[in-house]
C-alpha cells in the first residue's frame, strides 16, 4: 500500500483536479463559499458553548478551546469518511471508462475535507488566542496528532468505500454509527463524568486518543505521555492495514455493481 501512496504523483494532476472539483462542488452557490469552513466550527462552538457551559454548567478551564479542538477534529473524520463513502460510485462513469487506481478517489475526498480542516485549525487557533492562551513549541507535535488522524480516516474511508459499492445501505448504517460515536467522544462533556463502565469502553474509541493528544498540547502547554504517542500511531496503522486489504480484495469487483 505505500508504494501504492507513493505512486499518486504519477496521478497528480488527476489528484488535484478531483480534489478542486469536491472542494468547489461542497461551496457550489454558497455565498459565503470557503468561509463556511471557518465559520461552520465556530458556530457550533458557539452554541454548543452556550448550552454546556450554562445548562449542564461543565467546569472545564478553557472550555471553548476545550470544546473546539474536540469539535474540529471529529467533524474532519466525519466529513471525509462520510464524502469518501460514496466517491466509488459516484465515479462510475470515470472508473468504467479510464484506468486509474481506485484508491485515488478515497484519497483525494480525505484531501478535498483536508482543506476544509486547515481552515478549521484557524478557526480554533482564533479562539486560543482570544483565550489569551500561549502558543508555545510544544503545538509542533500537533502535526503527529494530525497525521495519525489522517491515516486513520483514510484507513476508514477505504474500508467504507468497498462496503458502499456492495451494500448501498451502509451509507444509512454508517450515520447512526457516527451519532452514537459523536456521543461517545468526549467532545463536549469532560471524561470525568463517565462511568467506570463506560470509561473503559472509550478507551478503545481511537477519536478519543486522537482529540486527547492534542488536547493535552494545547491546554496543557506539554507533550503527551509515551502512550499516548503509541496509542495514536496503533490506532491509525490499523485502521489503514484494515482499509487497505479490504479495498485491494474488492476493488477488482466493483465494475460488476456500478
Amino acid at each position: 500500500m505505500l508504494m501504492k501512496l507513493l505512486g499518486v504523483r504519477n496521478y497528480g494532476f488527476l489528484l488535484s483536479q478531483l480534489v478542486e472539483r469536491d472542494f468547489k462542488n461542497k461551496y457550489r452557490r454558497s455565498a459565503l463559499g470557503v468561509l463556511w469552513s471557518l465559520f461552520n466550527p465556530l458556530l457550533i462552538m458557539a452554541v454548543q458553548f452556550m448550552v454546556f457551559s450554562t445548562i449542564f454548567r461543565f467546569d472545564i478551564p478553557n472550555y471553548a478551546v476545550y470544546l473546539l479542538s474536540g469539535i474540529v477534529m471529529f467533524n474532519y473524520m466525519s466529513e471525509a469518511t462520510s464524502q469518501s463513502m460514496t466517491c466509488i460510485i459516484q465515479n462510475s462513469s470515470l472508473i468504467n471508462k479510464v484506468y486509474v487506481p481506485k484508491y485515488i478517489y478515497p484519497f483525494s475526498r480525505v484531501l478535498s475535507s483536508g482543506v476544509n480542516f486547515l481552515f478549521s485549525l484557524l478557526a480554533l487557533y482564533i479562539v486560543i488566542i482570544f483565550s489569551g492562551m500561549d502558543i508555545t513549541y510544544h503545538h509542533v507535535a500537533l502535526l503527529y496528532g494530525f497525521v495519525c488522524l489522517f491515516v486513520f480516516t483514510y484507513g476508514v474511508s477505504l474500508f467504507l468505500a468497498s462496503v458502499m459499492v456492495f451494500f448501498r445501505d451502509t451509507q444509512f448504517l454508517y450515520g447512526v454509527i457516527l451519532t452514537v460515536w459523536t456521543y461517545l467522544t468526549p467532545i463536549f462533556y469532560p471524561e470525568s463524568i463517565l462511568p467506570s463502565q463506560i470509561s473503559s469502553v472509550i478507551e478503545f474509541n481511537p477519536m478519543y486518543h486522537f482529540i486527547r493528544f492534542v488536547r493535552v498540547i494545547i491546554l496543557n502547554n506539554g507533550f503527551p505521555d509515551p502512550k499516548a504517542w503509541l496509542l495514536c500511531a496503533v490506532f491509525s496503522m490499523m485502521s489503514i492495514l484494515i482499509g487497505a486489504y479490504v479495498f485491494k480484495k474488492t476493488q477488482n469487483k466493483f465494475i460488476h455493481y456500478l
